[in-house]
């Protein structure tokens, strides 16, 4: 509450009480309530006599209460906040393939983060092997430039629906957020997913027109669909009138204008300066840190990376952890580190506001709070949306296990997949039926893929079973998740995929065209047991030409039953070494997965079959060597078997198939505990096929006139 009273009296002395901000002032001087009827009356009452209402003067005959408003520790605590105009810290977030970690390159390179003639080589932040074998960004990391005196630490973001989980986590170390659109697809499902939570949070929002230098761009729809999208999400005015940047990342120049670019990326930096605020801290409150990431190091141990929010961390201090449920634990910072340009240099202290990596913390977890050893207290836990599909890990049975793999057994593989959960929030994993299962769930195939490369590259043998959707059961009603699924494809192709669409359950809800490149944009709203196996058959319908996205969107009633593969698969029927002279026969009845030499199973799936059902074939039979001069060898000419990535196994298998991960190889097979079921329902099937032909026969014979003894 302001107040400014100025009172003269009659003798010229006056009292003046300017703007107590503080109630304990207030309350000494005048009490709880006060009157001012002891003052006389001036018929010459000054402007300044007013108590900044309404009523500009006023008389003292009638004595007036005034209750001052107490506002209580919160305002005190308040006017303790301050923020920092030397660090801005900022997430790179935006939809798949939209340029995130060439804008980043860009932003590196133009801020003198590598020597003139240091080689560096394209999309650096991506550092991860499986990430640049796939081209996309898995994990968030954290990099920082300097510009005009001014630190801005840069968090680049996977794009990817499935690893939404990071994103999330790290939108709680930044202020802001550089939302990043491609010039021509505008506004994605992963651009709505992460411009929802970063709006959540209250963060500025600074728009980055990307790849503005295609043929095809049309940054006005953009702009506008991005505009419409803020409204759609229920932002504020402030948020909406953000501030649009056009750029070319791979060129690394920016601009205001569409046709008006810089020669650098001056005018983004000016935005970043401009428009996202510094950290609001505690500068003297109690020592706050929220572990946000954590990584491991050989040497070091666990390193908790997060931002300060309060107080001041140094090296070798003592401090109390805490989590979310008020139980804490202490221990002692060994190592700091900041993150100066692309690397993590030491440091001796650090202040809040600033983003830091701290070691000496062996059992740290994401979302524990580190806090000063006396007066901390846990900052909230971070939290993630719940997974959507599942799948069963368990021990590799097959003939060939031990072959290659070094890790094997059940307490190996359940020792990597609890590991698993102390880094990736999105993920949960359960104990299944046996000993030896155990059962992953994540926000969908991709993300539980990842893991399952990166166990397979670090020597685990395993075998993991088909996906699954996970399903909610609501007032005695099952719901299960549906998916929004984005389609760009050519417009010859554009029937085929409509149709396949439709055949899993999917309902199209806009279709619009994109650019002048003749392509078509359909969107769906589709169960998410519909998306399982469909991205090889849409590259299929259209001849490799389409482009699928999904992000997850509600839960919704049961769709019903969904057929997603129609043929069936060939099966070896014993063990041994494929021949050429078997596989030139069992290539007539489908595509082949194996080439001749090649080590085989009973049980294995060697190719697909060209009609429904499975198909049992001898792929090792050998060519009889006989004592007959005329019969020589003939020329075998043989198709190529095809290539089967992990991805396209997982897609393949069904209900009673199985993948086979191993560090050299990836094989399909059947899962011998439901071949077990199935073998002994085969006599009540054969017994029901019997009780059919007896009574069809005996209508025949009815109606013939025959008697029929027994």
């Amino acid at each position: 509450m302001e107040m400014a009273i100025n009172i003269r009296s009659s003798s010229s002395s006056s009292f003046s009480l300017i703007n107590p901000k503080t109630p304990l002032l207030t309350k000494q001087l005048f009490g709880s309530s006060f009157t001012l009827s002891s003052f006389p009356n001036t018929s010459k009452t000054t402007p300044t006599s007013s108590l900044r209402c309404r009523r500009s003067r006023f008389s003292f005959h009638s004595p007036i209460k005034y209750s001052v408003s107490t506002e209580t520790s919160t305002t005190e605590k308040k006017s303790q906040l301050m923020r920092r105009g030397d660090i801005r810290n900022i997430a790179i977030v935006a939809h798949v393939d939209h340029g995130k970690t060439t804008l980043v390159d860009a932003m590196l390179k133009q801020s003198k983060v590598f020597r003139d003639n240091q080689f560096v080589q394209e999309r650096i932040m991506d550092s991860n092997d499986i990430e640049r074998e796939r081209g996309i960004t898995i994990l968030s990391k954290n990099t920082s430039i300097t510009y005009k005196d001014t630190k801005i630490n840069i968090i680049d973001t996977p794009g990817h629906s499935d690893f939404g989980g990071e994103v999330e986590r790290i939108l709680n170390m930044v202020e802001g957020v550089l939302l990043v659109v491609d010039s021509v697809e505008g506004p994605m499902p992963q651009t709505r997913f992460v411009l929802k939570k970063a709006l959540e949070f209250g963060h500025a929002v600074v728009v980055v027109v990307n790849k503005i230098d295609r043929p095809s761009a049309r940054p006005d729809f953009v702009i506008n669909s991005t505009f419409e999208l803020f409204i759609e999400l229920n932002a504020t005015d402030e948020q909406c009138d953000f501030q649009s940047i056009y750029a070319s990342g791979i060129k690394g120049k920016a601009g205001l204008s569409p046709d008006d670019l810089a020669e650098d990326l001056g005018p983004l930096f000016e935005a970043i300066m401009r428009c996202i605020p510094g950290p609001c801290i505690d500068k003297d409150g109690a020592l706050q840190m929220l572990a946000t990431n954590i990584e491991y190091d050989e040497h070091k141990g666990r390193i908790a990376i997060g931002r300060l929010h309060a107080g001041v961390l140094q090296k070798g201090m003592d401090v109390r952890v805490c989590t979310s449920e008020d139980s804490c634990r202490f221990g002692k910072v060994s190592e700091l580190f900041v993150y100066e340009k692309f690397i993590r240099v030491p440091a001796t202290k650090v202040e809040a506001g600033d983003i830091c990596a701290v070691c000496g913390i062996e059992d740290i977890q994401i979302g524990e709070t580190i806090a000063d050893k006396a007066f901390g207290k846990p900052l909230p836990s971070i939290r993630v949306e719940e997974p959507t599909v599942k799948m069963a890990f368990s021990i590799n049975t097959s003939p060939f296990v031990g072959r290659e793999g070094k890790y094997v057994t059940s307490r190996n593989l359940r020792d990597r997949l609890y590991r698993e959960l102390e880094r990736n929030l999105a993920m949960k994993v359960e104990d299944g039926e046996t000993a030896d299962t155990f059962v992953v769930s994540g926000r969908g195939t991709l993300h539980i893929t990842i893991l399952i490369e990166n166990m397979r590259r670090e020597g685990y043998e395993f075998m993991v079973g088909p996906p699954k959707v996970i399903n909610k059961k609501v007032d005695d009603k099952v719901l299960e998740p549906y998916e929004i699924a984005t389609v760009e494809v050519p417009e010859e192709h554009m029937g085929a995929v409509v149709e396949l669409l439709g055949r899993r359950r999917g309902q199209m809800f806009d279709m619009q065209g994109v650019g002048s490149e003749g392509t078509t944009l359909l969107k769906y709203k589709i169960p998410t047991r519909g998306l399982l196996g469909l991205r090889n058959a849409i590259l299929t319908a259209s001849r490799g030409t389409a482009i699928l996205n999904t992000i997850f969107d509600s839960y919704g009633p049961w769709a019903g039953d969904i057929i997603t593969r129609d043929q069936g698969s060939l099966v070896a029927f014993e063990d041994g070494t494929s021949t050429s002279y078997a596989l030139a026969s069992s290539q007539d009845r489908g595509q082949m997965f194996i080439g001749p030499g090649a080590g085989v199973y009973k049980g294995q799936i060697v190719g697909i079959h060209q009609r429904t059902g499975d198909l049992s074939l001898n792929v090792c039979k050998k060519k009889a060597a006989t004592n007959v001069r005329s019969n020589k060898e003939q020329t075998v000419v043989l198709d190529t078997p095809l290539d089967y990535s992990l991805d396209d196994c997982i897609e393949y298998i069904q209900e009673d198939e199985l993948v086979e991960v191993t560090p050299s190889s990836i094989r399909m097979c059947k899962n011998p505990k439901l071949a077990k079921k199935t073998r002994k329902n085969v006599p009540e099937l054969s017994s029901k096929k019997q009780q059919l032909k007896r009574e069809v026969i005996m209508a025949v014979c009815v109606q013939c006139s025959i008697v029929v003894i027994e």
